[in-house]
């Protein structure tokens, strides 16, 4: 990261054009517009900086008397300075923009020392943070149906929300993960008939949750469709449930603590963990009722002449909160909620991570907040995805998570017999490195899309050891661990920057430095796909510098020179790994 530049740049234009204090966070918003790159023709390192910035985001905030600075007056703030050789104007109309052009040697001196000295990860300097970046944020993400197979909409959302949630905090922010589990509907009273119906003890259950649940739901629903019976039973038992008078209600209970033991053992092979599991059944009727009396006393609850009870949104729009049998609907409850969660937690935002699919429940869950008048309901955001076509195990079309994981971590174990670049004795690790691998495939191959867009997902494509892929990323940060442990050179105590002149050597730290601009923009979009990248081009860059600059039999101050230019690499592609939910490998 860039932080020490960045703030020397930001700090001399700020001091110049503010007349007090109130520009305090500005450091922030200045830093975010500029941008690192390497002059293909001159091979110079050069900073950008938009010109309308000072238009766009100072003037409002600066004192009336000074506003705008002009290019002329900057380049005289960066005249003696030992960091910027020179400043240019280039471009035209609303592209123009100012280029600082950096001392080759003070640049490649202060990243990597950045690096060196920064024991707290990289990319995070707090001077150069975000206000928001200290905000609470609530994230809702995953959120299963116990009585269905825990699929792969839910797994685009686990990945997905595990990113952001990892984003925020390694920005800084107050995070809270939240895990909403649909335990209610009328299909559970569907899914206790499927219960009474099968032969599975409490045991067996305990052992099998969500595959023995799934069967049973299934059960009943194919004996509904010639037993109309069935599904009023169904519609009785769900009734019962609400009202807090089922009978074996305990019995539920532990149906939902066993789900829940299963789950945890699969997002522990992914690396997610929540802070709360909420359950749907948190919002029943008896639960919610004091939520439908405030809507009521707001006049915002209107009963239909068909006994339903709804709210009028805009555009002529409406949204049923209570059904015609007294009985709430997902919405009702997600609007209860909300509310639980802001008396808890006082969000800054509120984040729904859930498909495309459900835009319409989102735009009138808000809808509905809004219409109650509350000041947070701007908070709230549904972060759309799109969905994965063609994903099935190579066995059936009925996809279970596990299934997938164990396939990915089976296909990749073969691959890694059969390759000659495997290092490790596989029978002495078990299949932990191959399914860290497997996970690593499937996590990649998904967030390396643009979150909304629908994908086919292709399981030659997606476990494949040369390519761009989840296996990539792990293989480099191998050999760079690897090098750090085995080259016999010892990390310097600061940088030298007069012996890695070396065209790999600058494009690398170059690279390296933008890690904090690929953060901020993937925190704007809330896109992985922008940090993913990021860490490819990073690989590229790091497998050309391994070809031409040598460490064993060198220089011993070349050596330890160029182990921190490694040793930086893998800091960064660690942390990004990190971010994308990934467990970083030393050998494979």
């Amino acid at each position: 990261m860039a932080s020490k530049l960045k703030i020397n740049i930001c700090s001399r234009v700020l001091d110049a054009i503010r007349g007090n204090e109130s520009l305090k966070n500005t450091y922030s918003l200045l830093s975010r517009q500029l941008f690192i790159s390497l002059n293909k023709n001159g091979g110079d390192v050069e900073v950008q900086m938009p010109i309308n910035i000072f238009h766009n985001h100072f003037q409002t905030s600066l004192s009336e008397n000074k506003t705008i600075l002009s290019v002329s007056e900057i380049k005289k703030l960066f005249n003696k300075t030992d960091f910027v050789s020179d400043v240019q104007e280039l471009g035209e109309g609303n592209g123009k923009k100012i280029v600082f052009r950096m001392n080759k040697h003070r640049f490649l001196k202060d990243i990597l020392e950045d690096i060196l000295d920064n024991s707290k990860g990289h990319g995070t300097d707090s001077s150069i943070r975000l206000p928001s970046f200290d905000e609470k944020i609530v994230v809702e993400y995953s959120s299963p149906n116990i009585a269905k197979p825990f699929h792969m909409g839910h797994l685009r959302s686990t990945i997905i929300g595990n990113f952001i949630s990892n984003l925020h905090e390694h920005l800084g922010g107050k995070v809270v993960r939240i895990n909403y589990l649909g335990d209610w509907g009328t299909q559970f009273g569907l899914l206790q008939v499927g219960l009474n119906m099968s032969n599975y003890t409490d045991e067996m259950i305990k052992h099998n949750p969500i595959q023995l649940l799934y069967q049973a739901y299934v059960t009943a629903n194919q004996a509904a469709q010639n037993d109309s019976a069935l599904g009023a039973k169904a519609r009785e038992i769900f009734k019962s449930l609400e009202e807090g008078s089922f009978a074996d209600i305990k019995k539920w209970e532990n149906y939902r603590n066993y789900t829940v033991d299963e789950l945890r053992r699969i997002y522990k092979r992914l690396g997610v963990t929540f802070d709360e599991y909420e359950w749907e059944s948190m919002y029943s009727t008896v639960q919610i009722k004091s939520v439908l009396d405030q809507l009521e006393e707001k006049g915002i609850l209107k009963l239909e002449e068909d006994g339903r009870k709804v709210v009028n949104l805009d555009n002529n729009r409406r949204a049923t909160l209570v059904k015609s049998d007294g009985t709430t609907l997902y919405l009702t409850r997600d609007v209860a909620a909300a509310l639980h969660r802001y008396d808890r937690h006082s969000f800054d935002h509120l984040l729904y991570v859930v498909e495309n699919g459900q835009n319409d429940h989102f735009t009138a869950l808000m809808g509905t907040m809004k219409q109650m008048d509350l000041f947070w309901a701007e908070r709230m955001r549904h972060v759309k995805f799109g969905r994965i076509r063609g994903m099935s195990t190579r066995k059936g079309s009925v996809v279970f998570l596990k299934d997938v994981l164990d396939e990915t971590r089976d296909l990749m174990h073969k691959k890694q017999l059969e390759s000659p670049n495997t290092r490790i004795d596989l029978r002495s690790v078990s299949d932990t490195t191959s399914d860290i691998l497997g996970v690593s495939a499937v996590i990649v191959n998904d967030l390396k899309q643009r979150r909304q867009r629908d994908y086919e997902f292709d399981w030659n494509k997606a476990l494949q050891l040369q390519g761009d892929t989840g296996t990539k990323l792990q293989y480099t940060h191998c050999r760079l661990y690897s090098l750090e442990q085995n080259c016999g050179a010892q990390l310097p105590t600061e940088c030298d920057p007069s012996v890695l002149q070396e065209t790999e050597a600058v494009l690398l730290v170059v690279e390296v430095a933008r890690f904090d601009e690929v953060l901020n923009k993937s925190h704007e979009e809330l896109e992985a796909c922008v940090l993913v990248s990021y860490l490819f081009r990073l690989c590229n860059l790091t497998n050309q510098a391994f070809k031409v600059l040598r460490i064993k039999d060198q220089d011993p101050h070349v050596a330890s020179q160029r182990l921190l230019l490694f040793h930086s690499s893998r800091r960064v592609l660690q942390q990004g790994m990190n971010i994308l939910g990934l467990k970083p490998l030393n050998e494979m």
